[in-house]
C-alpha cells in the first residue's frame, strides 16, 4: 500500500522590525530605501498639493504623517502611504468652495469612513479582482507615473535631457557593480553633485514651492458641527474613503507579489483610517498607499520592513524642515530618472508579448485593455479598476452561459404514451437561462414532458423565472411537465420562489 504525507505549503515572511534592528545590513537597506523613498515624496506632494489648491506644507505634513502613522498600524509592510493624485482630485472641490477647515473636516470623515469599512470586511472584496485587472492596474500606473514625469522633460532646457539620461544609466548599470547602496540614491546625489559644481541651471525642487520651516501642529477644523456640514462634505469624505481603500489594497496585492509575502488586508483598511484621521488633526490633506514611491521602496531598493516606511517619514520631515535649503537644490532631472525606472519596472512587459496575447483569451485581454485605457483618460486608478471588474464579470458571465445546454429525447412507453425528455446540462442563472424558454417544443411535444435538472444547478431568481414560464406555456397547451433530479440546493431554491416571481402568472 502507498501512503502519502500532506507537505504543508512554505509560508514566506519578510524580516521583522526587530531582526532588522539586529542586523546592520538589513538595517542599512532599509534606512537608505527610507532616504530615497523621502526624497522621491517631496515633489509628488507638492504637485498634489497644487491639485488639491492647498500650500505646499499641507501635503508634505499629509505624507509625513500618513508614512509614520502607517508604518505602525498598517497590514503591509515596506507599502509607503501618503498624499496622492487621486485623494487630492477627490478633495479639491471642497478646498475651492469651502476652504481649508472643510476640507481637514473631510479628510477626518473619510478616515472614520475607512474605518466602518474595514470593520465591515470590505477589504476581503479584494479576492473578487480578477487577474486581468490587476495586470491592467499595474501597466496603467506604470504609463501615469511616466507620463506625470513629462511636464518635468518637456519644454525646459535641452541639457535637461542628458542629466536624466545620466540618472538613468546610474540605476541601470550600478547594481551590476554593487547593490550596498540603492542604486537611485546614488543617482540622486550624482546628479545633484554635478548640476550644483557645474553651476547648471535647470528646475530644482525648491522650484516647486516653499518647503515648511516648522512643525506640523494640532489641527481643529473650525466647521460647524451641523446636518448641513455632514451634507457637504460627507460625499467626498466617502468618495475619498473609497478611492483610498481601493488603491491601496491594489497597491498591498501587488507588494505581495512582487515580494512573495502575504499582509493584512483589513488591517491596512483599518490603518488607513486611522492614518488620514491623524493627517487631518495634524493639518494634512490625508492619502493612500502611493504605489510609485512603494515601487522604488520594495524593488529599486529592496526594502522589505517597517523600518523603511517609518523612516520616508521621518526623513521627509528633516529634509523639508532641517533641511531644506540642500533639498530645494537637488534637480528635478534626478528624480525623473528614477521615476522613470520606477515605471518600467512597474510596467508587466510579459503581459504584451505576442506570444502571451495569442494564448490569452481575448475576452482577458479586453478586460487588462480597457483597464489601462479608462485608468490612462480618467487618470483614476479606482475608476479604472471598477469598469475593469465590472467588464471581467460581463466576460465570465457571457463565457459560464455558454456551458448550459438543453437536449431532448423521446421516451416511449409498452402502452404506447410518450413523453419528451429534456435534459438540463450546466450552470443556471441569469446569462445562461434567460433563453432557457426558447428550447422546448411546445406544439410538437406529447402531452407528458420530464425536465431533467440533475446536471444542473440554480443559481438565482432569473431561471426559477424561466422555469415557470416554460410550466406555463405547457398547461397552455394541456401539457403536464414533470421538474425532476434537482439537487437539494437547488430544490429548495426553486420550491421557495417557484410560483411566486409573477412570470407567466
Amino acid at each position: 500500500m502507498t501512503t502519502t504525507a500532506s507537505v504543508p505549503v512554505p509560508v514566506h515572511t519578510s524580516p521583522s522590525v526587530l531582526s532588522a534592528l539586529k542586523n546592520p545590513r538589513l538595517l542599512t537597506r532599509e534606512a537608505l530605501a527610507g532616504l530615497v523613498v523621502a526624497l522621491a515624496l517631496i515633489p509628488e506632494a507638492i504637485s498634489f498639493s497644487i491639485i488639491a489648491g492647498v500650500d505646499p506644507r499641507v501635503g508634505l505634513f499629509s505624507a509625513f504623517v500618513m508614512a509614520v502613522v502607517i508604518s505602525i498600524v498598517g497590514g503591509r509592510a515596506a507599502m509607503i502611504s501618503g498624499a496622492t493624485g487621486a485623494i487630492a482630485l477627490v478633495v479639491a472641490p471642497v478646498m475651492n468652495h469651502h476652504g481649508l477647515d472643510y476640507l481637514i473636516a473631510t479628510v477626518i470623515l473619510g478616515g472614520v469612513f475607512q474605518l466602518v469599512l474595514g470593520g465591515v470586511g470590505a477589504a476581503k472584496l479584494m479576492r473578487f479582482v480578477p487577474r486581468s485587472v490587476m495586470v491592467g492596474f499595474v501597466n496603467a500606473l506604470a504609463i501615469l507615473i511616466f507620463t506625470a514625469q513629462l511636464p518635468n522633460i518637456i519644454g525646459v532646457s535641452w541639457i535637461v535631457w542628458p542629466m536624466t539620461a545620466a540618472g538613468i544609466a546610474v540605476i541601470v548599470l550600478l547594481p551590476r557593480l554593487t547593490k550596498a547602496i540603492p542604486a537611485p540614491l546614488v543617482a540622486i546625489v550624482l546628479v545633484t553633485v554635478v548640476t550644483v559644481l557645474g553651476s547648471i541651471a535647470i528646475p530644482r525642487v525648491g522650484d516647486e514651492g516653499k518647503l515648511p520651516d516648522s512643525l506640523p501642529t494640532l489641527f481643529v477644523p473650525h466647521v460647524p458641527l451641523t446636518f448641513e456640514t455632514l451634507t457637504i462634505i460627507a460625499p467626498y469624505a466617502f468618495a475619498m474613503a473609497l478611492v483610498g481603500l481601493l488603491e491601496s489594497l491594489m497597491t498591498a496585492k501587488l507588494v505581495d507579489e512582487v515580494t512573495d509575502t502575504g499582509s493584512r488586508k483589513t488591517r491596512e483598511a483599518l490603518g488607513q483610517g486611522i492614518a488620514n484621521i491623524c493627517s487631518g488633526f495634524l493639518g494634512g490633506m490625508g492619502g493612500c498607499a502611493m504605489i510609485g514611491q512603494t515601487m522604488i521602496n520594495v524593488k529599486a531598493s529592496g526594502a522589505r520592513t517597517r523600518i523603511s516606511t517609518f523612516l520616508a517619514g521621518v526623513f521627509l520631515l528633516v529634509l523639508v524642515v532641517g533641511l531644506g535649503d540642500v533639498v530645494a537644490v537637488i534637480p528635478m532631472a534626478a528624480l525623473v530618472a528614477v521615476m522613470v525606472m520606477v515605471s518600467v519596472g512597474t510596467f508587466d512587459w510579459h503581459s504584451v508579448k505576442p506570444s502571451t496575447l495569442r494564448r490569452m483569451p481575448v475576452g482577458e485581454t479586453i478586460v487588462m485593455v480597457l483597464t489601462v485605457v479608462v485608468v490612462v483618460a480618467t487618470d483614476n486608478l479606482a475608476i479604472g479598476v471598477i469598469v475593469g471588474v465590472i467588464a471581467a464579470m460581463v466576460v465570465f458571465a457571457k463565457r459560464v452561459s455558454r456551458f448550459a445546454s438543453v437536449t431532448r429525447s423521446i421516451e416511449t412507453h409498452a402502452d404506447g404514451t410518450r413523453r419528451a425528455i429534456y435534459t438540463v446540462d450546466g450552470e443556471l442563472f441569469f446569462a445562461s437561462s434567460n433563453d432557457l424558454t426558447t428550447q422546448f417544443d411546445y406544439d410538437g411535444d406529447p402531452d407528458g414532458i420530464v425536465i431533467d435538472m440533475a446536471r444542473s444547478h440554480v443559481w438565482d431568481a432569473s431561471t426559477v423565472a424561466a422555469l415557470d414560464a416554460i410550466e406555463t406555456k405547457y398547461r397552455a397547451h394541456a401539457k403536464t411537465v414533470e421538474i425532476r433530479g434537482m439537487n437539494d440546493a437547488s430544490r429548495a431554491f426553486h420550491g421557495r420562489l417557484a410560483g411566486n416571481l409573477g412570470a407567466g402568472h
